[in-house]
Parts: structure tokens; C-alpha cells; sequence
């Protein structure tokens, strides 16, 4: 497993995160044995949100686990606010209430991360700066980020907050790429070239902010799985298929490691509840792709390499 150092944090975090949104599809005895799995393979790191399951996610996560501080000690767990019923809400008091739900739920004093989950248009940022110097003056969050914000957003936030924005959570994986897209084509008179996300991965990585991977296997938004999807991505399978038959790991691990292979050292949230894909997926954290092989990958998804 590999691990980087967020930078302007002391945490060192394993590469690959596990998700913990679908957690109720599963029992006790096989929500302990994921994250069991998950430690055995070295991740350390933890993805919630108060809204997955509507906080039931966080419940089971500490029960199966019987949180304790020996084991709240080897992990790094993140947990996201601001989504509600039909809209978004980054007012102080429904912040400080959503951490103190995350901190019972999970069964503990801390959070290492709050996200703020998906960017609210009605946002105050004076607001959003009282209640992060409340909670870290308060030592219940040690760092703060966002998720699905773009430079301009988060420029706005970091003007009022004392505190140093170190991660942002975006979607990606191979069938979904605006994120780089617009940059390999610059200056072309195709689709790719229009600049979607105001370059949101050049920013983070200007700004030392690290980049979470968000549906690693998806295509677009929730549209089903790439891998294995033999009519809408035949060539993207037969090349990942061919590189994974190279070094000897599934097709999870292959297109987990496209992901890794970028220097922007991006986490890999993995949302499976297979105990086996999870394996598989981490395979991918420390596999290092040719630049040959990334970029037929990329097109093969049907991207263009000019």
C-alpha cells in the first residue's frame, strides 16, 4: 500500500480509502470483516457522510467495529455535512449539529477531516468560518476540505476561514474525466476542449490540496460500471484486460492504478462492499502504469490524444 503525507496535515494516508456508503447492505459480521480487510491491506483511511443512510452508515461502522480509542487511533476517518433533504445548507449551527451527530454516531471525540459535501449556493463564508474555529478550537475536527467545489468556490471559502482547505473529493475514473480533459486538448475545436471545471485539478495541485477519487468505476454520473460493459466500452475493456493479464491483477486493480498513476498522488474511494473487489482494487494503490499505457487506456475510453 502506498501512503502520502496530506499535505499541511500530520496524516499520513494510505492511497486507498473505503467508502462506507453502502454499509447497510450489509451485516454486522460482514461490515466488521470489510473493514478488517480493508486494515489487512493497509488502508487507514475512512469516507462517511452524515447523509449516507441518514447517519446509519456511521452507526454500523462503529458498532460492528466496537470502537475504541485503539482502534480510533489506527484509523483516519473522514466524514462530510451540508447535504439536506431537497437542498444544501453551510449555516454555522446546522455544521456544528451535523458534527456533533457524526462524532456520536461513530463513537468518537474527533473527526481528522470534515468535508463540506456538495457546495451550497445560499453559503455566508463568515458563517462557515465561525463554526470551523469553533470545532478546531474545540479539538472535535483536526482539518477541514470540501467536496465537488471548483477554484473559484473554494477561493471564496479560504478569504474568510484561519483554517487551510487540504482536500477536495471530485469524481473520476477512466470513463469520467472532465477533470483532465479540457488540458490535452487545448486550443482543439472539439467537445474535449471545453473547460468544464475551471481546471480544478491544476488548482488543487497548486494549492497542495489533495484530490479524493469519488465512483473509481463508474461511468459518469451513476450510469453503471466501465469494467465489464462490453457495449458501450468494448476497447477500453480489451486494453485494460490486456495491460491486466501483464502484471497479473484484475481489471480493479488496473483501473484503480490509471488513477494512481497520476502525480497529483490522488486517494481512491472505494465503495465496494465486495471483500474481494476491495482486495483486487488494492492492487492497483502501488501498480505504476507506463505513460504508454495511461494514455491508451484514456483512449480507449474514447478520449482523444491529439
Amino acid at each position: 500500500m502506498k501512503y502520502n503525507v496530506i499535505k499541511n496535515t500530520d496524516l499520513h494516508a494510505s492511497n486507498m480509502i473505503m467508502g462506507c456508503m453502502r454499509l447497510p447492505q450489509l451485516s454486522l459480521v460482514e461490515i466488521e470483516h470489510l473493514i478488517r480487510t480493508a486494515m489487512d491491506e493497509g488502508i487507514n483511511f475512512f469516507d462517511h457522510a452524515d447523509i449516507y443512510g441518514k447517519g446509519r452508515c456511521e452507526e454500523l461502522f462503529a458498532e460492528a467495529i466496537q470502537m475504541n480509542d485503539d482502534i480510533r487511533e489506527k484509523m483516519i476517518i473522514q466524514s462530510k455535512c451540508g447535504i439536506r433533504s431537497g437542498y444544501f445548507d453551510f449555516s454555522k449551527e446546522h455544521i456544528l449539529n451535523s458534527v456533533d451527530g457524526i462524532l456520536k454516531r461513530l463513537n468518537t471525540d474527533y473527526l481528522d477531516i470534515l468535508l463540506l459535501h456538495r457546495p451550497d449556493p445560499l453559503m455566508e463564508p463568515e458563517e462557515v468560518a465561525e463554526a470551523f474555529d469553533q470545532l478546531h478550537n474545540s479539538g472535535k475536527v483536526k482539518y477541514f476540505g470540501v467536496s465537488n467545489h471548483n477554484p473559484a468556490q473554494i477561493e471564496l471559502l479560504q478569504k474568510y476561514i484561519s483554517q487551510k482547505l487540504v482536500v477536495n473529493q471530485l469524481q473520476f475514473s477512466v470513463a469520467h474525466t472532465p477533470i483532465i480533459d479540457s488540458g490535452i486538448t487545448l486550443n482543439m475545436d472539439v467537445d474535449q476542449s471545453i473547460n468544464r471545471d475551471s481546471s480544478v485539478l491544476d488548482y488543487c495541485r497548486l494549492q497542495d490540496m489533495t484530490i479524493q477519487a469519488w465512483s473509481p468505476f463508474q461511468n459518469g454520473f451513476f450510469k453503471g460500471p466501465f469494467l465489464g460493459d462490453l457495449e458501450n466500452f468494448p476497447e477500453l475493456n480489451e486494453v485494460i484486460d490486456e495491460i491486466a493479464e501483464k502484471y497479473e491483477v484484475t481489471n480493479t486493480a488496473i483501473a484503480t492504478a490509471w488513477i494512481t498513476r497520476h502525480p497529483a498522488n490522488i486517494q481512491v474511494v472505494l465503495g465496494t462492499t465486495n471483500v474481494q473487489r476491495l482486495k483486487d482494487a488494492c492492487k492497483g494503490s502501488e501498480l505504476r502504469l507506463t505513460r504508454e499505457e495511461w494514455s491508451r487506456i484514456y483512449k480507449a475510453a474514447g478520449n482523444i490524444i491529439p
